[in-house]
């Protein structure tokens, strides 16, 4: 067993982080995290392209703001599956925040919760999903599902995370296996021994994410989406898609939203940065199911190209772990709020006075690639 699990100990402050922008937070978080859970947090695939990708790819795309609009203050607020919320952003499925933080999962739901926003409680979770959801009080709650090779186990599941308040189930179809994630080969990196998975039997502490998905189904199809669905009783996002083909499909077998992402950089790399295949999948999609994006959202502006070109919500992940690092409940809600202002500066700048204003005419493509530059 790697020196990485014996030796592990996760920050504990709890405090307001001065958040300037969501991109300064991963150097600083790197210097409260050890190697091995910052490397697991922060790399991806391969050569990491796509993991940069998804930030860079925002920069192909220029704003053309709205002046003389009589626009004082815009309404950020939204609905998502019927329910307002504060903003159209959302924390994404995240394995063992207990890397980040001795509260884990609690500290990172409590942060989202005070914002009023979406959180998504993680098959994965170092907490069990019950006390996830007491630590989340204002909000809608989703359950992410790894669709275990015990559909008994599944059923459980979903139906513990629907007594617990889950209004949604994000099935997560694109990690069968991990991706060839370098940095974890590079620091031998297991989960550490103290940190446990218990909402799934079996899987057991101190081992590398290999070993735990094994416990996990390979080779998903979509009948599995028609068990997710009917077992649950609740909307189904599928998550993880980037086809249209596969968006168009999951509409056909009853999925209630589309999840565009490439999980986050981390599982086959040169695939499209989510921004990328937004459009794409938007256009297949004409509107019948809200779709949701995650991947490199960091800043205001982000948020409204996602939503111009097609998305209703946006998820933000790596940041969410890095505040909860720097500074447990209070840092992810610090973090969530400067991006709140920053997405009503951007809606206030480019005339957008509610979020159903913002649509795909606000943005015109970067003629000229800035994105050719050395990460």
């Amino acid at each position: 067993m790697s020196t990485t699990v014996e030796l592990f100990s996760a920050p504990a402050a709890e405090q307001d982080l001065a958040v300037v922008n969501l991109r300064e937070l991963e150097d600083r978080a790197a210097k409260v995290l050890q190697t091995g859970p910052f490397g697991y947090i922060s790399g991806g695939s391969g050569d990491e392209i796509t993991l940069r990708e998804n930030v860079e790819a925002f920069d192909d795309y220029r704003i053309v703001p709205r002046y003389l609009t009589g626009l004082d203050e815009p309404d950020i607020s939204t609905e998502i599956f019927g329910t307002k919320v504060a903003a159209p952003i959302f924390c994404p499925p995240m394995a063992a925040h207990g890397l980040a933080h001795i509260t884990a999962e609690l500290g990172s739901s409590h942060g989202w919760g005070e914002a009023n926003c979406p959180y998504t409680m993680a098959t994965l979770s170092n907490t069990l999903i019950e006390h996830i959801a007491t630590a989340h009080p204002a909000g809608p709650k989703w359950f992410q599902l790894y669709f275990a090779k015990d559909k008994g186990l599944n059923a459980e599941l979903l139906q513990r995370a629907k007594a617990a308040g889950a209004t949604a189930i994000v099935f997560a179809v694109d990690l069968e296996r991990p991706g060839n994630r370098e940095a974890d080969m590079k620091n031998d990196f297991h989960f550490p021994s103290i940190l446990k998975f218990p909402n799934i039997p079996g899987a057991l502490a101190g081992e590398s994410l290999g070993e735990i998905m094994k416990l996990f189904k390979h080779g998903l199809d979509w009948d599995d989406v028609t068990f997710v669905r009917e077992a649950s009783g609740l909307p189904v996002i599928v998550k993880g898609l980037l086809s249209p083909h596969d968006a168009k499909m999951a509409i056909e077998y009853g999925a209630s939203a589309i999840g565009v992402s490439n999980h986050g950089g981390r599982q086959l790399d040169n695939v499209p940065g989510a921004i990328v295949a937004l459009p794409l999948i938007t256009d297949v999609v004409q509107g019948r199911v809200p779709i949701f994006l995650d991947g490199g959202v960091r800043r205001g502006v982000h948020v409204l190209e996602a939503l111009a070109l097609g998305a209703s919500a946006v998820g933000v992940g790596r940041p969410t772990l890095y505040s909860l690092a720097l500074g447990g409940w209070l840092g992810v809600h610090d973090m969530i709020e400067h991006l709140k202002q920053e997405f009503a500066l951007a809606m206030k700048l480019s005339g957008a006075a509610r979020v159903k204003d913002i649509h795909a005419g606000m943005l015109v493509p970067q003629t000229t690639s800035i994105r050719f530059r050395q990460s």
